[in-house]
């Protein structure tokens, strides 16, 4: 591929990838004009971020096997259009069970590009390549939401909430003519395959019993639902329990998306010499005693706010060295199939997620142990699941190589 086609291509999936955080942190400033306006509590308009998970998880699971029978652009540009809509219907809702649905269909529109993303790196770049590609489009879907909420409250403050998604939808619209005119179908139509709901299940089962697959998938989804404990619960943390103002914990949530960034293209670097499973190897060990010491530091009460900071800076950090070779390892058994794959892969992280999320919330108690908790489980999980599916996956291609030897 030539140097200047492989830019603009990884530059357009990176696009279509950074429209999720967008659609998620850019709106969050807004929540208290949205409720003012649409006369409903913060606490409702909250349920239109729920539904937009919801969306996402689902929605996931049903372009992956579109994109294997017809095609990866034909799904792809479909799913744009109706995010185009959703984001334009939004934009003049008048109700916020409007908005809560309406974020429903643009999260079912929107994770097409997710989905998507994932399985053309798949399908157009050689297997050496793929983690490398993954780092590159982590330094797009680090930025978003490090901009977006400082974005979203500048346009807030200054034009309304709804232009929020009048902005989305001029974005989106861009990307799906973008796509149209530029992004290459990376896979054609499979005619073969069938879409009934019995092959779909049966296909999502083949998927998941691939030792490689459900390894790496359930590492690195546990690994993003450590992530997704960090943020739901790092506001009370941060700035109740520890009394830090708005602006400085903004400060500490972009350092942290700063050093998960900066990780991923190290992960890209590091990647000429290590080996995907060595540096995750790596990585999930490390998150594991953090998430440790994190627990012990907490119940004990010998980490103040700086030293948690610390411990969770590099915790994310190591997000980035987990997810882009997680991804890559996960899809790597797969070819015909690789929409599906990515579909599972994207809805497990995102399933896992919420469910830290609400775990957080769950067992809300008044001090940080419920986030530390939560995020230890989680790494826990991850790491196990590392270390018992790699001897599974070593057993397996031992004794295929002593068959076919």
């Amino acid at each position: 591929m030539e140097r200047n086609k492989h830019t603009t291509l990884i530059a357009a999936l990176a696009a279509l990838t950074a429209i999720t955080p967008l659609s998620i942190d850019m709106y969050l400033p807004g929540f208290p004009a949205i409720a003012k306006d649409l006369h409903a509590e913060i606490s409702q308009v909250t349920l239109s971020l729920t539904s937009f998970f919801i969306g996402i998880s689902v929605g996931q699971l049903f372009i992956g096997p579109l994109s294997d029978r017809y095609g990866r652009k034909k799904p792809l540009l479909t799913g744009l259009a109706l995010y185009v809509l959703a984001s334009g219907g939004c934009m003049v809702a008048r109700s916020v069970q409007a908005l809560i649905a309406l974020r429903l269909l643009q999260a079912l529109g929107g994770c097409a590009g997710m989905v998507i993303t994932r399985a053309m790196v798949r399908d157009l770049f050689p297997v050496s390549e793929i983690a490398k590609v993954f780092s590159t489009l982590m330094l797009i879907m680090g930025v978003a939401p490090i901009i977006a909420p400082t974005l979203g409250g500048i346009i807030t403050v200054t034009l309304g909430w709804r232009y929020l998604f009048a902005v989305l939808t001029v974005l989106s619209l861009i990307l799906l003519t973008a796509s149209a005119r530029f992004l290459p179908e990376s896979r054609g139509a499979n005619t073969a395959m069938s879409l009934h709901p019995k092959h779909v299940v049966q296909g999502y089962i083949a998927v998941f019993q691939e030792p490689r697959f459900y390894t790496y998938a359930l590492a690195g989804g546990f690994a993003s639902a450590g992530m997704f404990a960090y943020i739901s619960g790092s506001p009370f943390v941060f700035m109740k329990l520890f009394g830090i103002s708005e602006k400085h914990y903004g400060w500490i949530f972009g350092l942290n998306a700063l050093g998960l960034i900066a990780a991923s293209q190290v992960n890209r670097l590091w990647l000429r010499t290590q080996s995907s499973t060595h540096i995750m190897g790596m990585a999930g060990t490390l998150q594991f005693f953090l998430s440790s010491l994190l627990v012990v530091g907490t119940w004990l009460h010998f980490l103040n706010a700086f030293g948690i900071f610390m411990l969770i800076f590099v915790y994310v950090m190591m997000q980035g060295f987990i997810f882009p070779n997680a991804s890559a390892l996960a899809l790597e058994p797969f070819t015909r199939n690789a929409g599906s794959a990515s579909a599972l892969l994207g809805s497990l992280q995102m399933v896992s997620g919420a469910l830290s999320s609400a775990l957080v919330s769950y067992f809300h108690n008044g001090t940080a142990l419920p986030m530390m908790g939560v995020l230890a489980v989680c790494s826990t999980i991850s790491f196990t699941a590392l270390s018992t599916g790699r001897a599974v996956v070593k057993r397996k291609l031992a004794s295929a190589m002593s068959d076919f030897s």
